[in-house]
């Protein structure tokens, strides 16, 4: 068909052999009136549905009766800044020593802390101090056993009932991906363990409830869990409340981005190749094209004595 049509153009003053290209173009100048008319109308319906979307998102958000969590300059906020690991390893002290008397972190195993906050044989010595329900044996008996690399965080309770009774009925959420769960990521959680306050006047709040701006209706049943000094960090970092929140933020951080570095990583070593393709590719361009950009033209007409 192109050569067809080239051909075609080859011959003098013929005019359908153009109207056949005409054909094939998709210039706007060869819509007609109700086509160009369909195609504003489905722009603007989808630019207006788009409007329409944020501005409902942001009403929402504007009209919660929480108060919105402040950013925190994070030292993974970076383009390819990774998380802070001495940081993750002290965040898995507090959750280990304070958040998981109530909190689980089901998707979480123990092989997970190997190369990430601990060694091997830190993180086997880590999972060996849980005991693990496991069976049945030969017996048909349910046993408990030393933790292995293989097992994942226990459950402080059996089942959600038994964790409901044990907390005036509020039910401690799995903390396995509660930074991507929750809109604000790490600033929410750190400002949730940071922002217990007294409640203000006219607010009554139930038995077994506290006040904590940040949290949707401000009732919330967890009590304030970080105290400065609440606990002492291995490495001697001093325990203040504020740190304490940090460090399990950048921890929950983790275990709901596992991949967080590797993800950075794979950016870098991107950026690099397709650097690499783009230097060769304009290269190859103004290899291959040189010989036709620079090419001269010229017409000499000849005389008439000729």
């Amino acid at each position: 068909m192109a050569l067809r049509l080239s051909s075609s153009l080859l011959k003098s003053g013929n005019g359908q052999a153009l109207q056949q290209l005409n054909k094939f173009s998709t210039s706007t100048k060869t819509w007609s009136r109700g086509q160009k008319a369909f195609a504003t109308f489905a722009g603007m319906t989808i630019g207006g549905a788009g409007a329409l979307l944020y501005a409902l998102e942001s009403s929402v958000s504007a009209s919660s009766d929480n108060v919105h969590s402040p950013h925190q300059n994070w030292s993974h906020n970076g383009l390819i800044s990774s998380l802070d690991h001495a940081s993750i390893r002290r965040g898995y002290e507090v959750y280990k020593q304070v958040c998981a008397a109530c909190h689980s972190m089901q998707y979480i195993a123990y092989r997970n802390l190997v190369g990430v906050s601990h060694t091997e044989a830190e993180a086997k010595a880590e999972a060996e101090e849980a005991q693990i329900k496991d069976g049945p044996n030969d017996l048909g008996e349910y046993f408990m056993r030393p933790g292995k690399l293989s097992d994942y965080f226990p459950s402080p309770y059996p089942n959600e009932e038994a964790a409901r009774a044990a907390n005036n009925g509020a039910y401690p959420p799995d903390l396995s991906w509660i930074v991507s769960a929750r809109k604000g990521g790490e600033d929410y959680i750190f400002a949730l363990l940071t922002g217990y306050v007294d409640p203000p006047a006219g607010i009554n709040l139930r038995e077994g409830q506290y006040y904590n701006p940040y949290f949707p209706g401000g009732a919330i049943g967890m009590a304030q869990a970080l105290y400065n000094e609440a606990m002492e960090y291995s490495d001697g970092t001093p325990a203040t409340a504020s740190q304490l929140a940090k460090d399990v933020s950048v921890f929950l951080k983790w275990a709901s981005e596992p991949e967080h570095d590797v993800r950075k990583r794979m950016l870098i070593k991107a950026a690099g190749i397709f650097t690499i393709l783009a230097a060769l590719t304009y290269y190859i361009k103004r290899h291959k094209w040189s010989a036709l950009k620079t090419r001269k033209i010229a017409y000499y007409p000849k005389h008439k004595s000729q």
